[in-house]
């Protein structure tokens, strides 16, 4: 384990004993209905517009590198081939670097879309803190960088023209608060996270904050389970779950849909079979989690993020970039995913898209 990544964590085990004086101040019942009204906000139908309603007309032929922290990624692939979408009317060339999970480790992946003779660059769910030498490269070149999921503020940040996301800690917030209000206060919660993605990070430190909020559940452990070594880890972590906690742990929260992937591999599966476990997550959305809260099957929430709405925001943003506009400075709020809302905002697509007519609104100004 090298240092960072147990500083990291040291900091995680810290906030287990850490609850806020506001919440201190609270009582039982005050906190469960705060967790009620937030849960009823995020699972509302979303279909008012509030984003953008002017900016540049959309400039034509631009190359477009996508640097992909793991294009096998639901959520990064669906952002990637959305972006593709929302630009194919203008001409532009949108070429993916897929990453595979290893964009963090110092590679100088910004200089290979710089040599590619990008015109501008989208860093998706790669920390931008990692790419220093990058980022100043693009900067001396005026090659302007718009992140997705590339750190934990959204907006213009460590030289980013923006970074379109979420808040994460927002989003853990209603995937724990939901967790609380399905078990009615009565949870063995285990949290999976990665911790050398400081956007995921982000979310597992507010989801075990939330956690210790609620007086009768109880927070079993924090999992530290990176999402590219997954495949191989989560068998024997869940092997050591269960031995550990056994019929105690009922419920799991992610910071990614793809845990609960490998906890349905049929080998993990019988592990916990006997646990009838519900889980929810806190990001990103995937066909395969629709699936399962569709089927009441592991799975009974998600806290998607609107991946085609936020990759033509992508666009939108790039956009002005080029047109020497400022950024748009609209970021979306948290959705909750449950059996109830299912069919509405894409469910019937098995995605998380608004019904706000976003493409219209992007495209009413883009071709003014």
């Amino acid at each position: 384990m090298t240092a960072t990544k147990s500083k990291c964590l040291t900091a995680l085990f810290v906030v287990f004993s850490f609850i806020s004086a506001a919440a201190a101040q609270e009582n039982p019942m005050q906190f469960l209905s705060r967790a009620n009204a937030k849960v009823a906000r995020a699972a509302s139908v979303k279909n008012r517009w509030e984003g953008p309603t002017e900016g540049p007309q959309l400039q034509k032929k631009k190359k477009i590198i996508f640097i992909a922290a793991d294009l096998g990624d639901a959520g990064v692939n669906g952002v990637f081939n959305s972006v593709r979408e929302a630009s194919a009317g203008a001409g532009w060339e949108v070429l993916p670097i897929n990453c595979r999970g290893r964009c963090n480790q110092g590679a100088a992946i910004i200089s290979q879309a710089l040599d590619m003779k990008a015109d501008g660059i989208v860093l998706a769910g790669v920390d931008v803190s990692s790419q220093g030498k990058g980022m100043a490269a693009a900067a001396k070149a005026k090659v302007p960088v718009v992140g997705w999921h590339a750190s934990v503020k959204s907006g213009p940040t460590d030289g980013l023209f923006t970074n379109i996301t979420t808040n994460p800690k927002e989003v853990a917030q209603v995937a724990a608060l939901y967790t609380v209000v399905d078990s009615n206060n009565k949870a063995g919660i285990v949290v999976f996270t990665d911790s050398t993605n400081p956007f995921l990070l982000a979310k597992s430190s507010a989801i075990v904050e939330t956690i210790r909020q609620c007086e009768g559940c109880k927070l079993l452990s924090l999992e530290d389970v990176p999402l590219a070594d997954a495949n191989a880890k989560m068998k024997g972590v869940v092997e050591n779950l269960v031995k550990r906690h056994g019929a105690k742990w009922t419920h799991a929260i992610g910071v990614n849909d793809f845990y609960f992937d490998l906890l349905e591999v049929p080998a993990t599966a019988a592990l916990i079979a006997n646990n009838k476990l519900v889980g929810v997550s806190a990001g990103d959305g995937s066909q395969t989690a629709y699936k399962r809260i569709r089927a009441n099957s592991l799975q009974s929430g998600t806290v998607p993020e609107p991946l085609s709405m936020q990759a033509w925001q992508i666009v939108d943003e790039l956009n002005r970039a080029f047109a020497g506009a400022e950024h748009s400075g609209f970021v979306g709020t948290p959705h909750l995913v449950t059996a109830q809302n299912i069919a509405y905002d894409g469910g019937q697509k098995n995605m998380f898209e608004p019904a706000n007519d976003f493409r219209t609104h992007y495209q009413r100004f883009w071709s003014k």
